[in-house]
């Protein structure tokens, strides 16, 4: 999966450091860090499906990335979080 742009809306960015502690450098690492990328949910508008993007950061931290994916391949951030068990488990594998 390509992606040319990240988009980040301010109250996404903002929740991301209050509720789960990851930074916007972080998303960025995961998603230069060669993810495995997963198909989640059909988006709202035609074309723009939601996936999750399972890797590490640089310093070895596993997170679970959410994005909707645009027809022109930009990432509009929903979500980042640390990865269950249960992902980490499928991810090491």
């Amino acid at each position: 999966m390509k992606i040319n742009r990240l988009i980040w809306l301010e109250d996404i960015v903002e929740k991301l450091i209050w509720k789960h502690n990851v930074e916007e450098q972080e998303v960025i690492e995961v998603l230069e860090n060669k993810p495995i990328f997963q198909y989640k949910e059909k988006g709202y508008k035609s074309g723009e499906d939601v996936y999750a993007a399972f890797g590490k950061t640089n310093t070895n931290r596993f997170l679970s990335i959410f994005f909707v994916y645009t027809q022109d391949k930009r990432a509009i951030i929903v979500s980042a979080r640390d990865m269950s068990a249960k992902e980490r488990k499928k991810y090491v594998r």
